[in-house]
């Protein structure tokens, strides 16, 4: 997945989100009908492999197409009703599928979503528009230059410590540490602690619903996407401040610190903003490429921190969480005060002279 963001990236750029993206499902497609086939360690990392790589610009894809076909005021709303559709299925996954694996086998379910997704490919090739033409389409040598300059521009890097710890934090917590942190530190069951993962996923979805209905009305009252994005994870952290310090009403904590994340989305939209629509996949893509080695580096950096603490220092397993939730604090607020110090200089919009790089 992480391997494929730079190369997508430079795909969508050339070719646009309708001839890339198709080609892309089709071979997540391929590998989720191999998973269902194979039968071997082997098989299924390989068939897992192919659908990392088939899956990895699902995003990426359709904010290209949103930067070329839609005026800049509507991409804040646009990437929130398309994170709805995508936070749907991420809620599908959960309740509904364990519903499904109680009539069927986890074999069938995957052939389904191999058809589901061949026909995803099939409708996204005949019904959307080729991205509109930019003059003077760069060939691979000058799209490679393109993503040496957005390596190399100061408005990446003042976004990627919050894409890469805040929001990487985030999705380490979600993916990885929420559970164990509510059964050994609030002393819940598994059972409550999933239901607290639910109303957390289900935040995400309403904060994206909210992005979607309201971004567009907001930035014609001067409160602009970079305005949303420092506000929800302001939240975000001042969420995950109160669970480190052990507050009571954790259902409601947790609820407010997705509904915060949710505006994890717009971070893309910000950073587009200071780069012609040539390069916003290779731009999407760099920060998505941050985003997932933060949340990696989270999730490795708190295991280590709590495997430490219990065998070095007899700590037991839910202060030695605390310890390490405490120091992922400090981290996003660091980063978060990074995102402040650079408002003036950033806060831009694209550079009217489009560049094909």
């Amino acid at each position: 997945f992480a391997a494929m963001q730079i190369p997508a990236g430079m795909l969508l750029d050339r070719y646009g989100p309708r001839r890339v993206e198709p080609v892309l499902l089709c071979v997540a497609g391929c590998g989720a009908l191999a998973f269902a086939a194979s039968d071997s360690v082997g098989g299924l990392t390989l068939a897992r492999a192919l659908i990392g790589a088939g899956v990895a610009v699902c995003l990426m894809a359709p904010l290209k197409a949103i930067a070329a076909w839609y005026p800049a005021e509507r991409h804040a709303s646009l990437s929130g009703w398309m994170m709805v559709a995508g936070g749907a299925g991420a809620l599908l996954s959960t309740a509904p599928l364990a519903a499904a694996l109680s009539f069927v086998s986890w074999q069938v379910i995957f052939v389904a979503l191999a058809a589901a997704t061949f026909a995803a490919a099939a409708a996204i090739f005949l019904l959307v528009p080729d991205t509109p033409h930019l003059p003077d389409a760069a060939g691979w040598r000058a799209q490679w230059h393109g993503v040496r300059s957005v390596f190399g521009s100061r408005r990446l890097w003042w976004m990627a410590p919050v894409g890469s710890v805040a929001i990487g934090s985030f999705m380490a917590i979600q993916g990885l540490w929420s559970v164990p942190w509510l059964i050994e530190v609030n002393g819940y069951t598994r059972d409550i602690a999933a239901d607290h993962l639910l109303l957390m996923g289900i935040a995400i979805v309403g904060g994206y619903l909210g992005i979607g209905v309201f971004a567009t009305r907001l930035a014609r009252v001067g409160i602009s996407t970079l305005h949303l994005y420092a506000a929800g994870f302001g939240l975000n952290i001042v969420a995950l401040a109160l669970i480190t310090l052990r507050m009571p009403w954790t259902y409601v904590l947790w609820t407010v610190y997705g509904l915060g994340a949710a505006v994890n989305v717009l971070g893309f939209t910000v950073l587009g903003q200071g780069f012609p629509r040539a390069l916003a996949a290779r731009a999407n893509t760099a920060l998505n490429l941050l985003m997932f080695s933060g949340s990696f580096a989270v999730q490795w950096g708190i295991g280590l921190v709590v495997d430490a603490a219990r065998s070095r220092f007899g700590i037991d397993t839910g202060a030695a969480l605390q310890l390490a939730f405490a120091l992922v604090l400090v981290v996003d607020f660091l980063t978060y005060g990074w995102l402040v110090f650079g408002w003036r200089r950033h806060a831009v919009v694209r550079p009217a002279v489009e560049a094909s790089a």
